[in-house]
């Protein structure tokens, strides 16, 4: 448990400036489901998915709050990380302490994680009130998400140990999420796409999330869950290893 001071630390520095960053959080998903959702959501009216046909509105809401936790992991995990790590030198600082750099890497992931959680439960909330959500079993996407938190703040990780600079994380972004946001039926189901690009984009990381997330919001439970949810898991821990490899390996060439 040594990484739960470090937990704290970046806990109380963030409480004088959490609405600011929680606004920031929010507003570009709501943003999007108020544009695509009910915008483009009375053109299209209703979509075909593998649970039959749903409003456009549920489909993207669905498949938005999993984009959600995705960015504001990989937000946190790349540019406030960095900022820590590089910049502000806070983890020397911190390893000045009876604290390993194991433990700073376990806590940042899991900080990222919680940042992302945070903002995805405030996004939620919001489509309650406006009557987007209407299914019990939402409850059970909150574990879930952060699950998906813990995934990509732990990808994220990997680049952050790589970069020299924030405009590094540029790449990440343009070749790694961008695309992967466009490829996992984020706002249209995936059944449009080719076939060989189907399977490509069946095993990315964010495609596994809007298969367990998306069936909740529909009512329904997600099928082969198992499966989904073990990708997830070894998504997460190897790409964790691979960051902490990383890092290890970046500290002992810079001291």
């Amino acid at each position: 448990m040594r990484w739960w001071p470090v937990f704290l630390r970046n806990l109380r520095v963030w409480k004088k400036l959490a609405i600011p960053s929680l606004v920031g959080n929010i507003a570009e998903p709501l943003m999007w489901l108020i544009a695509f959702g009910y915008g483009m959501g009375a053109l299209v009216g209703e979509v075909q998915t593998r649970e039959g046909r749903v409003p456009y509105l549920l489909f993207l809401a669905s498949g938005s709050i999993c984009m959600s936790a995705m960015n504001a992991a990989s937000f946190e995990a790349l540019y406030s990380v960095f900022s820590r790590m590089h910049v502000q030198k806070t983890w020397d600082g911190i390893l000045n302490a009876p604290i390993g750099l194991k433990d700073i890497v376990l806590a940042e992931m899991f900080w990222a994680a919680f940042k992302s959680i945070f903002s995805v439960s405030a996004i939620l909330c919001v489509m309650g009130l406006l009557g987007v959500i209407h299914s019990p079993k939402i409850i059970l996407a909150w574990p879930l998400l952060l699950l998906v938190g813990v995934t990509f703040s732990s990808l994220a990780l990997i680049f952050n140990a790589l970069a020299n600079g924030y405009d590094f994380f540029t790449y990440y972004f343009t070749l790694f999420l961008t695309p992967m946001t466009f490829l996992s039926g984020v706002f249209f189901p995936q059944e449009q796409l080719p076939e060989w690009i189907q399977k490509i984009a069946y095993f990315l990381p964010l495609s596994q999330s809007i298969a367990l997330v998306r069936p909740l919001f529909f009512d329904e439970w997600p099928t082969d869950w198992a499966l989904h949810l073990g990708l997830l898991v070894i998504y997460a821990s190897c790409a964790y290893a691979v960051a902490l490899h990383l890092t290890q390996r970046r500290f002992l060439r810079a001291h």
